[in-house]
């Protein structure tokens, strides 16, 4: 696919390019990135370049991962805000986001959230966009819940951590929970598991 640019209100939203190194090597500085990530620590410039040049491209090119740049459209200066990508895990897509330090609390990785789900689903025919988190990571499910994404539950032993596997939370948005039609019918199941 050929990279595309989406905007909302407030922000522009496109393809990570090499104009961001500088700002993506000092946002990854931050621990609170580095904690609930699989980034590198110490996050390097020869990891943003590597990602800037060779994963972010690959995944236009192969349709695996579409990583995102999120700037305020009223700045001007296109300072980033936060990240965000959609990207294929076997059978569903996964979304992911990290917003920078000085910027989180401002609803901008909702609001990309939002703005990236509604392109999956119609741009890229995803009928299942999945949100999976550390256990623990409150802020990353902030930015879920109110993107309109339900917790599933949990995932026990589902991520390897620094220091050993992680519990991990998992939850789910569909068309249908942001007023878009599924591409294919949906009988979602009755909940037996209660009354066995």
């Amino acid at each position: 696919m050929e990279p595309v640019s989406l905007t909302t209100e407030r922000l522009l939203i496109r393809p990570h390019d090499a104009r961001d190194e500088d700002a993506l090597l000092a946002a990854c500085q931050d621990p609170e990135i580095g904690r609930w990530t699989d980034f590198p620590t110490p996050y390097e410039r020869r990891h943003a370049a590597f990602y800037l040049r060779a994963l972010v491209p690959r995944g236009w090119r192969d349709d695996t991962m579409y990583h995102f740049a999120v700037e305020r459209r009223d700045d001007g200066d296109g300072t980033l805000v936060a990240s965000v990508n959609v990207h294929r895990q076997a059978d569903v897509w996964g979304i992911g986001y990290w917003t920078v330090a000085e910027h989180r609390g401002r609803g901008y990785a909702t609001e990309a959230v939002g703005a990236l789900a509604r392109w999956a689903f119609t741009e890229l025919g995803v009928q299942r966009l999945e949100w999976r988190a550390e256990a623990g990571n409150r802020g990353s499910w902030a930015v879920a819940r109110k993107a309109g994404f339900t917790r599933e539950g949990a995932l026990r032993a589902a991520q390897t951590g620094r220091d050993g596997l992680r519990d991990t939370w998992i939850g789910a948005l569909l068309p249908g929970d942001v007023g878009l039609p599924f591409a294919r019918p949906y009988s979602p199941a009755a909940d037996d598991l209660q009354r066995s």
